[in-house]
This record gives structure tokens, C-alpha cells and sequence, in this order.
């Protein structure tokens, strides 16, 4: 169990907690480069379709990963022919993630290979598993990702990518530790937010952020209280919230209230120096990973 004897070095030994851990990330170097090998001898040069490119995407990519770390997202960009394309899979994108989990499952050494809508996904025993999204390259510098149903949508995760480092740079602080704090929020609160949902969430609460994550978390479930709606900085997906039924949206606003109302009583417990119930109430907001007193 993690002690700390005040608010501030529970917070700090909260955030090395969360975060994933340098072990974590050579895991996850690891595990690419492997399923990279192995698609680039599935699709090789000359081929009707072509390995091009690849990049870890979703909150890894981000950089907003919690721990445990337990998929990798990587988006790999295979180039299909001109006359294939338009002939058997501009129309059907069901039939393109086939063919690339039949491929790869003929190539790999991974025993379990599965397709899952939108990827297709290496397990592995020890439960780090690879979610490989295939996509096309469109001449507008975006790409198209099966839908799951045959289609294709329009996606851009490198433009997600450069939104949060532009956000983090306009508040002057660390943006993306108080995304992994709101994650662990929401974890400990039912998970109804979706993880990308919940990341833009924090992303356009701020104006300015200074170095204390406290009243940063405070100002979050404050802001977002009866507020949910936010657009898709890359204008695909519209309004991010849209997933939501309205019990669910009660559920989370009620949350929010009840978040910010504890962290109140957090503030003034740490402003007139009782350290031990403000890091039992943050404990309660936060999860059973965040420090006791101590």
C-alpha cells in the first residue's frame, strides 16, 4: 500500500502510479516492432497490397495511457493496387480486414489471431495484445478504417496527436497527467465515459494550467458538469458525446457533482492543514491507487 503525509506527495507518488512505466514502454516497442516484422512479410513490395507505414495510435500514441497497459493500437497503412481497390474493396471494407487477418494469420507465430470489426488483433498470453487497424491512405493526407460493417470511415489520429500537444502547449502545463488523473476518475466511477471522449473532455477545460493538480481536477468536474458535448478536433466524428444515453449522461453528471463537491471539501481540508482527510477524500475520488495517509 502507497503512503504519503501530504496532499502535493500523494499526488506525485499517484502519478508514477499511473502512468505506464519505462519497463512498460520497452514491452510495447517490443511487441510492435514483432507484429511490424511479421506484416511487412506478409505485404511486401510487390504485392497487390503493400506494408507502407505504421504508428501506435490511441492513448499510447497520445501519451495518455494508464497503467495496466494491456492493447496496443497501431495503425498500419497498406497501400492496396488502384484496379483492386476500386474492383473488390472500395466497397467493401469487410472484406479488405479479411484478408489481412487471413494473411497475417498464415505468417505469424502469435497462435491467436482474430478480426474485432475494426482491427485485427494479435493476442498473446500474457495479455498484452496488438490491435492492428489497416487502413488506406486518401489523397487528402487522411485515411479510411473499416467500420465494421463493410464501410469506410474517415480518420486522422495524427491530428488528434498534434490537437493535445498544442492544447498542452497553450495552458503551459501538464495536460496530459490530468487526463491520466480523469481517467482514474472514471475508472473508480463505473467507466461510462468513453476513453477518447473523456481525453477532449480535459483538453478544452483549460485556459491556463498551473503545477497544481488538485485544483485542476477540481476545475475539470466543475467545467464538464451538465457540459458533455465536445466536437472532434479533426472534424470526423462530430459530437464525441453522441454515444451516451440520456440515464448514462444523469449518471455521469451526477458523478461530476459529486466528484467536484468532494474535492471541495479535499481543498479545504489541505488549505487548513489536514492532510489526512484530504488524501482520504481524493482516495475516494480517485480510486484505490492513489496513496493513503501515511
Amino acid at each position: 500500500m502507497r503512503m504519503a503525509l501530504t496532499v502535493a506527495s500523494a499526488f506525485n507518488e499517484f502519478d508514477s502510479v499511473v502512468k505506464p512505466s519505462p519497463a512498460t514502454w520497452t514491452k510495447v516497442c517490443e511487441r510492435r516492432d514483432a507484429v511490424l516484422k511479421v506484416i511487412g512479410k506478409a505485404f511486401p513490395a510487390g504485392g497487390d497490397i503493400r506494408y507502407q507505414s505504421a504508428k501506435i495510435i490511441g492513448s499510447l500514441g497520445r501519451n495518455t495511457a494508464c497503467r495496466p497497459v494491456d492493447d496496443i493500437d497501431l495503425m498500419v497503412y497498406l497501400h492496396i493496387d488502384a484496379d483492386l481497390w476500386a474492383q473488390k474493396y472500395r466497397d467493401d471494407s469487410s472484406e479488405f480486414l479479411y484478408r489481412v487477418r487471413r494473411v497475417l494469420n498464415e505468417h505469424s507465430p502469435v497462435r491467436k489471431v482474430g478480426a474485432r470489426g475494426q482491427a485485427v488483433r494479435f493476442f498473446y498470453v500474457d495479455g498484452l495484445s496488438v490491435d492492428v487497424a489497416p487502413v488506406e491512405k486518401y489523397t487528402s493526407g487522411n485515411y479510411g478504417i473499416p467500420d465494421g460493417s463493410g464501410n469506410w470511415l474517415t480518420t486522422n489520429p495524427v491530428k488528434h496527436e498534434t490537437y493535445l500537444t498544442e492544447r498542452n502547449d497553450a495552458v503551459s502545463g501538464d495536460l496530459k497527467k490530468i487526463i491520466r488523473f480523469a481517467k482514474k476518475w472514471n475508472k473508480a466511477h463505473s467507466s461510462r465515459l468513453a476513453s477518447f471522449h473523456l481525453e477532449m473532455m480535459v483538453a478544452r477545460t483549460y485556459g491556463t494550467l498551473g503545477g497544481n493538480s488538485r485544483t485542476a481536477l477540481r476545475l475539470f468536474f466543475d467545467y464538464n458538469l451538465y457540459n458533455l458535448s465536445v466536437q472532434d478536433p479533426a472534424g470526423f466524428s462530430g459530437d464525441l458525446s453522441s454515444y451516451l444515453t440520456q440515464s448514462n449522461r444523469d449518471a455521469v453528471n451526477d458523478g461530476l457533482k459529486a466528484a467536484r463537491d468532494r474535492a471541495d471539501l479535499a481543498l479545504a481540508a489541505e488549505n487548513r492543514g489536514d492532510h489526512r482527510e484530504a488524501i482520504r477524500l481524493w482516495r475516494i475520488i480517485l480510486g484505490n491507487d492513489f496513496p493513503i495517509f501515511g
